[in-house]
């Protein structure tokens, strides 16, 4: 164990649980190591990361395009990146993380028109809405978050670009197409080669494009929809442009880590590389990072199957850190298995950790376990391998669990760590007598308060020996979900 001074680490609430703020020791932001491994989408490999300016990192994630509620295939990528950012930060990089808004795009605007509202008055609804889901899954802000309506100008300068550089045409209905064929590298992210696309993909016909897999830049404007002058008349981008433009503009024409989930491999993030490269003459991204699909009953979710759950839909039978820990437990390139089983496993093993920290005293001056540190550290220096990483915090909670009070230096120490470095994983951060009597979201719990006034007449009538009652009451909280914990003459709960 090491002492040491502690630096504050930043922290999002967690839904309906009140949180105190946690300091970390100053040894987990230790200096960069050169032993961080990512899967790297583009080679389909294991690779040891290395930024391209020492000390800094910039990683571009694709977010949402908001005409509806967050769902947890969103909640999967929104977490997942969120471990990253915060152990790059973890391991003392500094990093610029942007993640961008779609907030035009013809689902939104059919969206509008079907409810007769304006467009901007429909997007920020939902972005509000995906602010209070993230909140609620304590996921920090990234450093960036832009819109692509703020970017226009920095699309039409992109598309412009690839048009002088050959790369993209002007058809005569005033739309813009970028051209595959030109771009020799095209198919290497998603392993597809062109050929092979043009014979098995159907591709809607379009008479104004020189190729069928041709993708639009520009869309020229339609009745009643959004839109921008440019060079080619009115109209609006086409969904691909936007991360290039936006990506070019925070990190710059080269940047280290591009994300998404694994339905954005092919096409959005192919074209963002073809587009990107194709104007710049460099690499875009120099790591491809994609998380794995939420499946329902072996399938993937999604909203043409109907088969999708909101986060909301989810916060009202489990809190935000269960369901944080439910995504976190899995590693994030696996498929992720929805099932309210899962979600009770995530509860109960949640529970597990804060029963351990129960007790025990916040006193960053104590120090931390370095070796635990260590194995933690190793397991995400490996891909991010979640999994792993639980064992060595399972591993604190059963030696805290060990000890012969919960306040000895020992004890202290090895909850520190447990802290930590479950602030590593965005978790473990509310007091822990508030996180295990929290009341379920549904209604109908027991309250805090019935359920102390129970405990208090149970301890009057074993005081006047009637065992009977006694017992009664603890029967009564049992069939609540009431766990009560009888040691030194004193009593404390949980909900079970």
């Amino acid at each position: 164990m090491i002492l040491a001074g502690f630096v504050p680490v930043p922290w999002c609430g967690i839904h309906r649980v009140i949180c105190y703020s946690l300091l970390v020791p100053a040894q987990l932001a230790s200096p960069f190591p050169d032993m961080l491994h990512l899967y790297n989408s583009l080679t389909r490999k294991k690779e040891s990361f290395t930024p391209r300016e020492a000390g800094k990192v910039g990683m571009y994630v694709c977010g949402i395009t908001v005409y509806d509620f967050c769902h947890i295939g969103h909640a999967r990528m929104f977490i997942v990146f969120d471990v990253l950012f915060r152990h790059l930060q973890a391991l003392g990089l500094d990093v610029t993380y942007v993640r961008n808004i779609t907030d035009v795009d013809d689902k939104i605007i059919a969206r509008a028109a079907q409810n007769n509202e304006p467009v901007d008055t429909l997007t920020q609804r939902y972005i509000d809405a995906m602010w209070e889901d993230e909140a609620a899954l304590s996921v920090l802000r990234p450093t960036h978050e832009p819109r692509a309506t703020a970017a226009i100008d920095d699309m039409i300068k992109l598309i412009e670009k690839l048009i002088d550089g050959g790369f993209a045409y002007a058809a005569d209905n005033g739309d813009v197409f970028y051209s595959v064929a030109k771009f020799a590298d095209y198919g290497q992210l998603s392993g597809r080669k062109l050929e092979d696309m043009r014979a098995g993909e159907r591709v809607a016909v379009d008479q104004n494009k020189e190729d069928p897999m041709d993708f639009v830049l520009w869309k020229s404007v339609k009745p009643g929809e959004p839109s921008w002058s440019s060079p080619w008349g009115e109209g609006r981008p086409g969904w691909h442009i936007e991360c290039s433009a936006m990506a070019k503009s925070l990190l710059g024409e080269q940047f280290d880590i591009h994300g998404g989930g694994m339905d954005l491999q092919f096409p959005h993030h192919e074209n963002e590389k073809a587009q990107s490269e194709a104007a710049h003459g460099k690499t875009f991204a120099r790591y491809w990072m994609h998380n794995g699909f939420v499946r329902v009953d072996e399938e993937k979710m999604s909203k043409s199957l109907d088969n999708f759950f909101t986060v909301r839909d989810v916060l009202e039978e489990y809190n935000g850190e269960e369901i944080r820990f439910f995504i976190v437990n899995s590693h994030y390139r696996s498929p992720l298995n929805y099932s309210t089983a899962q979600l009770d496993s995530s509860r109960a093993a949640l529970q597990r950790l804060y029963t351990a920290l129960r007790g025990t005293l916040n006193v960053p001056e104590k120090g931390v376990d370095q070796s635990a540190i260590d194995r933690f550290d190793e397991a995400m220096n490996d891909d991010l391998n979640t999994p792993e990483a639980f064992a060595v915090l399972f591993d604190l909670a059963s030696d805290i669990n060990k000890q012969s009070s919960p306040t000895t230096d020992e004890a202290i120490v090895l909850a520190n760590t447990l802290r930590a470095l479950g602030a590593r994983l965005g978790l473990l951060q509310s007091d822990p007598d508030v996180a295990l009597q929290a009341a379920p979201v549904k209604d109908g719990a027991m309250s805090a308060e019935q359920i102390d006034a129970l405990i208090a007449e149970r301890l009057a009538a074993r005081e006047a020996k009637d065992w009977q009652r006694s017992d009664e009451i603890r029967d009564q909280l049992t069939d609540e979900g009431i766990v009560l914990e009888d040691a030194n003459g004193k009593t404390t709960w949980r909900r079970g």
